[in-house]
């Protein structure tokens, strides 16, 4: 039963990520912070810097949830290889998403790395999101009959 919140959570999690760093590319603040992984004063960034650490902070979030959610569709006797696949390519696609996100700060938001960071975003989600459907059809048990 924890794995199919813990999928769950993690879908919420990355839509609210894809949310804030959409808003973070159309405002314009993708260079508001200009250092990976923190911003200037470390850990608590001033006000000026609060919206792309915000979406770093739920970055990092999304990280651990989908690597929970991998761990335990492999501890998880009952999940299937469909469930393990989804989330170990999801496991894959965070990691490259992060490198793609610290890359993409580094080389100033360079058009093409921007378009990719996009796109395997819209990867990840579809493997989140397939992943969360396949746990929550795990505790489905066939209708007995009674007759």
């Amino acid at each position: 039963m924890a794995l199919q919140y813990l999928a769950l959570a993690s879908l919420i999690v990355l839509y609210s990520l894809m949310f804030i760093g959409g808003y973070v590319s159309s405002a314009g603040l993708g260079l508001t912070c200009p250092e990976w992984p923190l911003c200037p004063n470390g850990i608590m960034p001033n006000e000026e810097y609060f919206i792309e650490w915000t979406h770093r902070l739920i970055a990092a979030t999304t990280g651990a949830l989908v690597i929970a959610t991998t761990v335990g569709s492999w501890i998880n006797k009952n999940a299937g290889r469909k469930i393990r696949f989804t989330s170990t390519f999801a496991s894959t696609l965070v990691v490259t998403q992060i490198t793609l996100g610290a890359l993409v700060i580094d080389l100033k938001l360079h058009a093409v790395l921007v378009a990719i960071h996009l796109g395997v975003g819209i990867l990840l989600f579809s493997m989140v999101l397939l992943t969360t459907l396949f746990a929550f059809r795990i505790t489905k048990k066939p209708i007995e009959s009674t007759v």
